[in-house]
């Protein structure tokens, strides 16, 4: 067969793969199987590989993914993706109309559109071809997923149109896929996805495309970003119809409005109605549509002047309370939880909500089998907004903190000035599992694969009683049980082994001492030579330490009198656990971050918090959490949030993981400041 046979054979089955593909999944109505349509792509993807030369851009192999990558590299925008200013109100709307009646001439019309809850991309295509295609990240630097947006079949690969096309777009996945996925998670005994926004923003951002092209992955795309180099298009909804004539997937929602009233009455509609749709909006979008007066009104430093995102107000739903159960914290506080009959709130389902204390269910006036009104704070954390006492029907029950232990029943007290009630039996079994789950998780002795499951297996199997016990483990203890094997127990065991050798501060942090966490772990790690010298250190010397009170200081010696804990420190010294301080890793760094204060915020592109959070502190400077006037500078990856939108409003300075790094290997705090242009 001659190459222009090939050629045609190839260009041949792209057609009828696309034209398949169409009726699949765009009209609902395939005229082949998928055993079929298997071995067309079958055939393509071997011929393609065969013969590269002939492979087209909007190759329906594309979709399936290709080699995975180390990592992705970073892209800056053409056109910033900036983010928009909220609204959380029908006043906060009419005060942006005002703002917009003011800058321009007083006729003004509005597009609303849906505000997707999803990962914000952008996508260029040159001479009619997908080009690239990047996250939004700190909206002047995102990172290159050209090869996981390629997967997304409602993407077109070519369009009609030979100019420089970006659009941006909001990826997504449907309710109804969501759901089909995690059954699918949960038959494999594989985790569990929280909420479909982080199932799409997780498959986005997989290093090998075809772990992308496997998920469900959908996307709206609702702006021509560079539409002021484009003629012929004078409206923002007319681009929107543009968009679709190039076969992009818009939203066919959008409404045009002629006043504010007409917007706000538009907003309440869905603000009711946003259950009904087959995936997840978190608010409203709100635009000027005339481009011409977009370009008079322009831009403040972090958004458009002429657009504005509408907040729903957290969703709120009624249930019953089922169940109260409690549960026995590491430090014995025993924690009551409301099991809920399930309702879907902020896209997942919700069937319990914590109780948190005594306190707590006293000021609700919460009884068992109350119906209540449930709401997710920040769309997150399920919890109990009030009772809806006129659905009272005499048949609910007071509920009271138990007075013996569930778990070991002994005692239950409630100290003097504290809400919680606590189980004080330091042998409680309750305690000694959530204490050994502290011990090996990542901010302590961070013990690879040695999870909560496992911990429970090796309790209910009798191989550990306290932490001391994980290190006299054997291989052929661990291969037996069940889930395990050779290769588990091998890996587990080489981990367990690694353990030893940690920093002291780990092992502080991981022992458990009540009001010592990571901070507290670190400042006793380098002020003492030894876990041996913090151990015979009294109240007065602890106390000189910065940030140690009196409450935290006699909290150290009262753990360190307990001839229990000493035992297990002994047995783990004896296993080969290091207690030493050793040397200060900041010796011979230049303190380039002195006296800064920096503030870590969004998912970086290869850095984890904690090392991000480690190269800052061998350098001197200080990880805060929250942004301020004081705050040095702001280290951004994707996702960043509000502490990028406060850093903004205070004229903070913004940087990426790049310039973190490059500033992480100058020669001097001055060459940083200069950097930074400070």
């Amino acid at each position: 067969m001659g190459k222009e046979d090939i050629k045609l054979q190839i260009d041949n089955l792209i057609d009828k793969i696309n034209y398949h593909s169409d009726k699949y999944y765009n009209q609902d109505t395939p005229e082949i199987s998928d055993f079929e349509y298997d071995m067309l792509m079958k055939e393509l993807i071997k011929l393609e590989a065969e013969n590269p030369e002939f492979k087209r851009v909007d190759s329906p192999s594309n979709r399936v993914g290709g080699m995975a990558l180390d990592k992705f590299d970073q892209v800056t925008h053409k056109n910033p993706m900036l983010s928009l200013s909220n609204a959380y109100s029908a006043e906060d709307l009419r005060d942006f109309d005002r703002r917009v009646r003011e800058m321009t001439d007083g006729d003004v019309e509005y597009v609303v559109e849906f505000k997707i809850d999803g990962l914000s991309v952008g996508i260029t295509y040159e001479n009619g071809e997908f080009k690239s295609a990047a996250t939004r990240g700190n909206g002047i630097i995102g990172e290159d997923i050209s090869k996981n947006v390629m997967t997304i079949k409602s993407i077109p690969l070519k369009i009609d149109d030979k100019r420089e096309i970006i659009v941006r777009g909001e990826v997504y996945i449907s309710k109804e896929n969501f759901e089909k996925v995690n059954e699918y998670q949960e038959e494999h005994d594989l985790q569990i996805f929280a909420n479909p926004r982080n199932l799409a923003a997780g498959s986005l951002r997989q290093l090998d495309s075809k772990l992308t092209a496997k998920r469900p992955l959908d996307i709206f795309v609702f702006n021509l970003e560079n539409i002021n180099e484009l003629d012929g298009i004078d409206t923002h909804s007319d681009s929107l119809e543009y968009l679709k004539k190039l076969g992009f997937s818009v939203s066919e929602n959008y409404k045009i409005c002629k006043s504010i009233d007409e917007v706000i009455e538009f907003i309440e509609y869905w603000t009711e109605n946003r259950g009904s749709l087959k995936f997840d909006i978190d608010g409203m979008v709100v635009k000027v549509n005339n481009i011409e007066q977009r370009n008079e009104m322009g831009f403040t430093a972090k958004s458009p002047r002429w657009a504005i995102a509408y907040k729903f107000p957290a969703e709120r739903k009624k249930s019953k309370i089922l169940d109260i159960e409690v549960e026995v914290g590491r430090t014995g506080t025993i924690t009551p939880t409301a099991i809920l009959e399930p309702v879907r709130l902020a896209g997942t389902s919700v069937s319990r909500a914590t109780l948190h204390n005594e306190d707590f269910i006293r000021e609700k006036d919460i009884k068992l089998f109350d119906h209540v009104i449930v709401q997710k704070a920040g769309d997150i954390i399920p919890q109990i907004v009030e009772v809806v006492k006129e659905d009272r029907t005499g048949d609910e029950k007071d509920f009271v903190m138990p007075s013996v232990c569930p778990e070991c029943g002994e005692p239950t007290v409630r100290l003097e000035g504290e809400a919680a009630v606590k189980c004080i039996n330091i042998s409680c079994p309750a305690q000694i599992r959530r204490g050994m789950i502290h011990f090996v998780s990542r901010e302590a002795m961070d013990i690879d694969g040695m999870g909560e499951s496992i911990i429970t297996l090796f309790l209910k199997e009798g191989l550990i009683k306290d932490v001391s016990d994980i290190y006299y483990l054997k291989k052929e203890q661990i291969v037996p049980l069940e889930r395990m094997g050779e290769k588990s127990a091998d890996n587990l065991i080489k981990a367990i082994e690694k353990s030893k050798s940690n920093d002291l501060w780990r092992l502080i942090n991981g022992l458990g001492i009540r009001f010592v966490g990571v901070k507290g772990a670190k400042i006793l790690a380098s002020n003492f030579s030894s876990l041996d010298e913090i151990i015979n250190a009294d109240v007065e010397r602890l106390q000189q330490l910065e940030e140690f009170g009196s409450i935290m200081s006699e909290s150290v010696v009262k753990f360190f009198r307990e001839e229990q804990n000493l035992a297990v420190i002994q047995k783990l010294k004896d296993a080969g656990v290091n207690t030493e301080a050793g040397e200060d890793k900041s010796e011979g760094i230049p303190q380039l971050f002195e006296g800064m204060k920096i503030v870590l915020t969004g998912t970086l592109p290869t850095l984890k918090r904690n090392q991000a959070k480690e190269i800052i502190e061998l350098r001197g400077g200080k990880a805060t959490s929250s942004v301020s006037k004081s705050t040095t500078f702001v280290l951004a990856g994707e996702e960043a949030g509000s502490k990028l939108t406060k850093a903004n409003d205070l004229g903070i300075k913004v940087i990426d993981e790049d310039m973190f790094l490059k500033l992480s290997e100058m020669g001097s705090k001055e060459d940083v400041l200069s950097e930074l242009g400070m």
